[in-house]
């Protein structure tokens, strides 16, 4: 008996909420994509373990790829080769450094062609497409513009994303809430 194909599903929830691990066991360990939006040349021996570490848990069947060039990625997902994204706060962070957004404000709107761009290919994606996000918005406003900005930004990001999601899962404390569309 084959299992039912992969569906479009994005996990989110808090840090180390075992978001990673649960998108790794439901992409399983035969032929995937795992698309590394982190960077891997900062200056930071803790950040550089933390990268090896995730390395380290893949199969060999799965082909690395780190870029935050997302929609191209997402397109060639599909049930015998699915797609892994891991993750959307860093791909956010990795555009809004692209452009700049961080010394001009202005640039915030090819921030947001660039999630358009995202949902586009995530909404016509088959299938065979996990993605992994966290949620930052639950605490305190933040006291600085920029931050504010990227906390705003990632929350678009979250709720446009889970909108052309299949299935939509909370994950807290390593176990996995399914969200209702509101």
């Amino acid at each position: 008996m084959s299992s039912p194909p992969l569906r479009r599903v994005l996990l989110t929830g808090g840090a180390r909420s075992g978001k990673s691990t649960l998108a790794e066991r439901l992409v399983g360990s035969g032929p995937a994509t795992y698309v590394a939006t982190a960077p891997t040349s900062v200056d930071d021996d803790e950040w550089r373990q933390r990268v090896a570490t995730h390395r380290a848990r893949r199969p060999d069947t799965w082909e690395t790829v780190e870029s935050d060039d997302l929609p191209r990625h997402i397109a060639a997902a599909g049930p015998h080769r699915p797609v892994l994204v891991d993750c959307l706060t860093l791909w956010l962070t990795a555009r809004m450094d692209h452009h700049g957004v961080w010394t001009d404000p202005g640039a915030e709107t090819a921030v947001r062609r660039d999630l358009d761009d995202l949902v586009d290919a995530v909404a016509r994606c088959p299938g065979g497409l996990v993605l992994v996000t966290n949620e930052v918005g639950s605490g305190i406003v933040p006291t600085d513009p920029g931050t504010r900005l990227f906390r705003d930004l990632l929350g678009m990001t979250n709720s446009a994303v889970a909108d052309v999601c299949d299935d939509v899962y909370l994950v807290v404390a390593g176990r996995r809430l399914t969200l209702e569309r509101a």
